[in-house]
């Protein structure tokens, strides 16, 4: 069973409650030893583990360096040995820890499942147990990993009478190591630097629903620079409270990733800290949820004050709850995926302190709140009209901003390419002149605190006096996306706020089927890349903005 023990250098690790003093000074002079670089063991030093098991009645293990030092002293019990926690000997990315566990078993017994475990989630050279006959070694049981995608994460060898062990430790594991690089090389080398990820969705959702979700989750790992490896969908009929799927499963999932050289897990569902926590102890690879994967990608692209204020204080309330004294699993996420930006900090840091940071960001953000009240009243003042260009992130509300009014904000095909609002000016036939602006893109599932700390900026939207609902008519989600829009809208209170709805990217589709879709939701279509498509928009919101109005002038 894997479980990590703190210890400090030097110290025996695990059980060594009721030994003799005589015995643990024994134990301890295992610390003495040394194993040519070459030799995978040496026969003296399985005589004196063996020898020493066998009087204590109790496993007993080494884990040995590369270099042949012992660098850890295990006493178990009769059935296991428990391992300790290996800061010492980060995984980081090459692909074997580069240290060796060899252990005694009491009777002449194979490596069991829980050996076989150990082996593959953290990523041993080799395992080896010792079998006993009357306290001498036996039989040398041997396991070790497999490169790249094979069907099983390691390799068994056959049983070998200890005395006809014959293995050259330093070319076994050169080569072993060269074939798990060889097999990773073409996914590794595409973006050394870029995070290599797993994504995980378990809940209990239909099928389709969870696809469609871990796909959307794919295109927010691609916007934060993260290499996707795989994908992994669970159906539960149950969520496991400790886990959020079974123990098995995630243990299969993790040894997956190890092999394909992943360094990060990503769940597609929000995770508690204790869920967080749990998994932390099973695996050292860094583990984030999709609301984590959010504020990192917010807090890439925040660039105006305003941004980053609510970016550091949605991360501050995210980390908050997750501050639990452990350390271990969550200072993994510190520098890159999960924890940059300007909300980056210690996470060890005193809870007092962090709502104090929040308290006080809290209190920035109604000050820029205030001033940019002032400044949509003298646009009021000034009587002129206000469009807000809203929906679904990536549908191009940049793009059209930037072509309707020749500006140059930044775009990018990305999700969230745009955080910071943008307004500009747009001219109209007769002297007309309104302000378009362009707001953060919609998603579905938004984090709590994220659309809490955001709501200031959606505040935009309530002076508007036209929302145009901007759609990608391409994507084959479309009207999720208008139902996750309409509801964030429903949620801010602006569910009655006049507004259009405009298909973007006509040029990707068919004109017959474009034509048909806009019928069917009574929209438009452009391409916000050919301005020769804005003239269907542009009346629009004439009719929307001064035809109305002035009909109603003619009507009274």
């Amino acid at each position: 069973m894997l479980k990590f023990k703190k210890g400090v250098s030097k110290a025996i690790y695990g059980n060594i409650t009721g030994l003799k003093k005589s015995e643990v000074k024994a134990v301890e002079r295992l610390y003495r030893r040394k194993v040519a670089g070459h030799r995978l063991i040496t026969p003296e030093l399985a005589r004196y583990m063996t020898g020493l098991s066998s009087e204590i009645g109790r496993q007993i293990g080494v884990l040995v360096t590369r270099d042949g030092f012992i660098s850890h002293v295990i006493v178990g019990d009769a059935k296991g040995i428990f391992i300790p926690e290996l800061t010492d000997f980060p995984l980081g990315r090459r692909p074997l820890r580069g240290i060796r566990l060899l252990h005694t078993h009491l009777k002449d017994e194979p490596l069991n499942q829980d050996d076989l475990a150990d082996l593959a989630l953290l990523r041993f050279d080799i395992i080896m147990a010792i079998g006993m006959r009357d306290g001498s070694p036996s039989t040398a049981y041997i396991a070790h990993l497999t490169a790249g995608n094979a069907d099983m994460a390691y390799d068994v060898q056959p049983p070998i009478p200890f005395y006809q062990l014959d293995i050259n430790f330093k070319e076994f594991i050169d080569s072993l190591e060269h074939d798990i690089d060889k097999a990773n090389a073409a996914t590794i080398s595409l973006k050394d630097r870029w995070e290599r990820a797993i994504l995980i969705s378990a809940s209990t959702r239909p099928r389709v629903e969870q696809e469609d979700s871990i796909e959307e989750l794919k295109e927010l790992a691609i916007s934060s620079d993260v290499l996707v490896l795989d994908t992994v969908i669970q159906r539960l009929k149950d969520v496991n409270p400790r886990y959020l799927l079974g123990e098995g499963k995630l243990k299969e999932i993790i040894i997956k990733a190890l092999q394909k050289g992943a360094t990060l897990l990503i769940f597609d569902q929000d995770l508690n800290p204790s869920q967080i926590k749990a998994i932390g102890d099973i695996t050292e690879l860094k583990v984030i949820d999709r609301s984590q994967l959010i504020l990192d990608i917010f807090a890439r692209r925040a660039h105006s004050r305003d941004g980053k204020v609510q970016v550091e204080l949605a991360q501050l309330k995210y980390r908050l709850p997750r501050l639990t004294g452990k350390g271990t699993a969550m200072s993994r996420l510190m520098g890159g995926i999960g924890g940059r930006g300007p909300g980056e900090m210690k996470l060890e840091v005193d809870r007092r302190r962090v709502r104090d940071r929040i308290a006080l960001l809290e209190r920035e953000l109604k000050a820029l709140s205030l001033a940019r009240h002032q400044r949509k009243q003298r646009r009021t003042e000034r009587d002129i009209p206000i469009v807000s260009i809203i929906g679904y992130t990536n549908a191009g509300k940049s793009t059209l901003l930037n072509n309707l009014t020749k500006s140059s904000t930044f775009v990018e095909e990305k999700m969230f390419a745009t955080l910071d609002t943008a307004s500009r000016r747009l001219r109209f036939p007769r002297e007309r002149d309104v302000i378009i602006t362009d707001t953060v893109g919609f998603i579905r599932d938004l984090p709590r605190d994220l659309f809490a700390a955001f709501k200031s900026t959606l505040e935009e939207l309530e002076d508007a006096d036209l929302l145009v609902h901007l759609v990608d008519i391409s994507n084959p989600r479309f009207e999720q996306h208008i139902a996750s829009v309409e509801r964030i809208l429903q949620e801010l209170g602006l569910a009655d706020k006049e507004r259009i709805m405009v298909f973007n990217k006509e040029d990707r589709l068919k004109e017959e089927e474009a034509d048909t879709i806009c019928r069917r939701f009574g929209a438009t279509s452009i391409s916000a890349l050919r301005s020769e498509t804005f003239d269907r928009l542009l009346k629009a919101i004439e009719g929307r903005l001064w035809d109305k109005t002035e009909k109603e002038m003619v009507d009274v």
